[in-house]
């Protein structure tokens, strides 16, 4: 398969939750942000949000890689907020319908529309271990994402090897590229104390993904994992977070950690040359479009 990111870089977008819990004061019960592609003024909201990434890549003649707003859109969650699976596909395929709308009014040079997946259960800590079980859970989602026409699969805040290998069979079923996003703590490993490495190394090995990548973890804690070896090069994706807390501190913090930006930028920029190969840069939780705009050094961006 011929490598859909081509000779680009990409502006993706930031912490689209805590950007709207936090900054816009949207109500977001479990963490949910796919309810609001089907009611008029939160599709409104979604795609005001993704104008200002619009506006970044833009300003920096990259290309735009928008996230569809279906990271909590799996169905141990949606159960929670009173969705079956009918209305949980029809959901989904709207976020997705919603990112591509914003995506072909973005005015950037090259656009994806990019499907999220997010973990089974909390991306702060470790995931189960039977893949099999992992690609039979999320494919229906995967699914209503390939029906939606998204571009990619992204499987976000994977917190062990056996989920990110289900994502990325399940898209591979669906015919859909797919990368695959691993988050580590603030040293370096994931959150079962699996070094990096060789997270990425068991993922190849069973079910090689079009791209890797990290997300939801300080530049600083992945810095803490780098050991210098190739499989560093497989980094394609990183989306830090913008504060410097660990997951613990985080899940108990009730007020937003913007970080210190230019502490943000100066490590993402290390990680950049310790890796080499980061095509698509953007944020996670607690960035949003100022962060986004100074990790791409976008001094001056307007919507």
């Amino acid at each position: 398969m011929d490598d859909l990111l081509g000779d680009h870089t990409w502006v993706t977008d930031g912490g689209l939750e805590t950007d709207l819990i936090f900054n816009r004061g949207v109500d977001l019960p479990e963490f949910a942000a796919f309810p609001l592609a089907a009611d008029p003024e939160g599709r409104r909201t979604l795609l005001d949000y993704y104008t200002g990434y619009a506006a970044i890549a833009r300003a920096a003649r990259a290309g735009l890689l928008l996230e569809s707003a279906t990271w909590r859109a799996s169905p141990d969650w949606a159960e929670r907020l009173g969705y079956g699976p009918a209305a949980l596909d029809a959901a989904t395929r709207e976020a997705v319908t919603v990112v591509r709308e914003a995506c072909e009014a973005s005015g950037a040079r090259h656009v994806l529309a990019s499907g999220s997946v997010g973990p089974r259960g909390d991306g702060y800590r470790s995931g189960g271990t039977d893949a099999d079980e992992a690609a039979e859970y999320h494919l229906p989602q995967v699914r209503a994402m390939a029906a939606a026409a998204a571009d990619l699969v992204h499987a976000m805040t994977m917190t062990g090897a056996a989920e990110a290998i289900g994502v990325a069979r399940a898209a591979r079923e669906v015919g859909l590229p797919v990368a695959v996003s691993l988050t580590v703590e603030t040293d370096g490993t994931l959150p079962d104390g699996q070094p990096l490495g060789e997270a990425l190394a068991a993922v190849e090995a069973a079910a090689a993904p079009d791209w890797f990548g990290v997300n939801c973890a300080h530049p600083s804690h992945l810095l803490a994992g780098l050991d210098g070896g190739a499989w560093q090069q497989r980094i394609a994706f990183f989306r830090p977070n913008a504060s410097t807390l660990s997951h613990a501190e985080l899940d108990e913090s009730e007020e937003l950690d913007a970080g210190d930006l230019d502490l943000l930028a100066a490590t993402t920029a290390q990680v950049r040359e310790r890796t080499g190969g980061v095509r698509v840069l953007g944020g996670c939780c607690g960035t949003d479009a100022r962060h986004v705009a100074a990790l791409w050094d976008v001094a001056s961006w307007a919507v």
